[in-house]
């Protein structure tokens, strides 16, 4: 599984990522390839973290705050353009995820942004992800929690049990699907591509 990996992950650097090089004086390079949702206080030092840097030595250029935020910057002006450039979205949840006014704004902004999300349920079970109301947010804004989280429930995820759960495994397993994901984004946007350009030489 890990050649795998690198065989895909190498693949996929070679047809999307390195023509971009090229390109950096005269494009704007988006943010990230993958956004990682997660909280931090669970996660940061373990599953955000390691998954972070598994992918980041796979060539591939994922985007978790501690990393890619320096003091100084401003959450939403770093946040939310990495997460409409991204496209690939990993949403890790766990016990205290659903208490982050972050979190879940990260997460509905992927939904909306009809990104394609990979849940992780870290420490926890689909069934128990709920928006509470702690009279902080309008009843708009936990309509659109409530709605990104029902859409992640009916997202095949991964689930990993950080007591007694094979770490090495499980990042290779998470590796992988990362991988696969982006190189399906990458064909169907080649495939609407060369359909745009047949309609377009239809059309003259």
């Amino acid at each position: 599984m890990q050649k795998r990996c690198f065989s895909s992950a190498n693949n996929l650097c070679r047809k999307v990522l390195q023509p971009r090089t090229s390109l950096i004086q005269a494009t704007t390079i988006p943010p990230c390839d993958i956004f990682i949702n997660h909280r931090g206080i669970d996660t940061k030092r373990t599953i955000a973290g390691l998954l972070h840097d598994h992918i980041f030595r796979m060539g591939l250029r994922p985007f978790l705050d501690s990393r890619n935020m320096k003091p100084g910057d401003r959450l939403f002006e770093k946040i939310n353009p990495a997460i409409w450039n991204c496209k690939l979205g990993v949403a890790i949840f766990s016990p205290n995820y659903c208490n982050s006014y972050f979190c879940l704004h990260e997460l509905a902004l992927l939904m909306e942004s009809k990104k394609r999300v990979i849940p992780i349920f870290c420490d926890m079970k689909p069934s128990q992800l709920q928006v509470m109301d702690y009279g902080t947010s309008s009843t708009k804004q936990l309509q659109r929690f409530r709605w990104a989280l029902e859409e992640a429930k009916y997202t095949v995820g991964l689930t990993f049990d950080t007591l007694t759960g094979d770490w090495s495994d499980f990042l290779n397993t998470a590796t992988d699907a990362v991988i696969k994901n982006l190189v399906e984004l990458e064909a169907e946007n080649s495939s609407k591509k060369s359909t745009y350009i047949v309609q377009d030489r239809q059309s003259e």
